[in-house]
């Protein structure tokens, strides 16, 4: 586990911690993985879509219905990793539904599920440091095995297993992302940077032999770019997403 650990700290991107959480998920049998993550939640929402880290290597079928239709608001195990911390066996999803007690739009869910191979596996919900913030994973286990089957190696590695989901959302968090919008270019990073700093449109006009005028509009793109009115929001979400301040790498 600590070479996985290890790996996972010195990745550089989100791919690459991506592809290693697919690999390490799938030795232990979990062949589809769901991640996101949002800084933007509030009481009756995950924020704009546009805004949410969303990763996932599940089937485009299946992410049609379950995220562009919106059948994940309605998913029972979503709603259980939205509200908790820890990790929950799928069980407690099936106990529900065989006892009757699951609303038609979760039952629902459940049938889109099962038509695609999505019967077994485990939620996971992340500690975050922010009201605002959740990061939240599904795992579920390759075609053919059972509950019992998932419950049972959970029991033997489920500490290794959710200690590495921890590190990998831990660092998923502090890598730049921009949702499904355009990144930030370089002269939009740049000025928002200097705003950060607290310097005035002129003080970076000079420090970048630029003309306001010229600054006002890079000001304007970023602004466009991370859907903001003010240039202090911009800055805020620019520095939520990791946008600035970047090291070269």
């Amino acid at each position: 586990m600590l070479n996985d650990l290890e790996i996972l700290a010195d990745a550089r991107s989100i791919e690459d911690v991506w592809a290693h959480l697919v690999k390490y998920m799938d030795g232990y049998g979990f062949d589809r993985l769901i991640y996101g993550f949002t800084r933007f939640r509030t009481a009756h929402s995950y924020g704009d879509p546009k805004d949410v880290l969303i990763l996932s290597n599940f089937g485009d079928a299946y992410l049609t219905g379950f995220i562009d239709d919106g059948l994940y608001f309605d998913a029972p195990m979503v709603q259980w990793a939205a509200e908790n911390v820890g990790a929950s066996s799928w069980q407690v999803m099936i106990d529900k539904a065989m006892a009757g007690e699951m609303p038609p739009e979760a039952m629902r869910v459940l049938e889109f599920n099962r038509a695609h191979n999505v019967t077994a596996g485990y939620s996971i919900g992340f500690r975050d440091a922010s009201a605002r913030a959740k990061g939240a994973m599904g795992l579920a286990a390759r075609a053919g095995i059972t509950q019992a089957e998932v419950d049972a190696t959970w029991v033997e590695h489920g500490r290794e297993i959710f200690v590495v989901a921890n590190m990998a959302h831990l660092k998923l968090m502090c890598l730049p992302y921009s949702g499904t919008r355009r990144m930030l270019t370089n002269r939009q990073r740049e000025v928002l940077e200097w705003v950060g700093d607290g310097k005035t449109t002129q003080d970076i006009a000079t420090i970048m032999d630029l003309t306001p005028a010229t600054v006002e509009k890079h000001l304007r793109l970023a602004r466009e770019s991370l859907d903001v009115e003010t240039t202090a929001q911009a800055v805020l979400k620019a520095s939520f997403q990791n946008q600035i301040f970047l090291l070269e790498t």
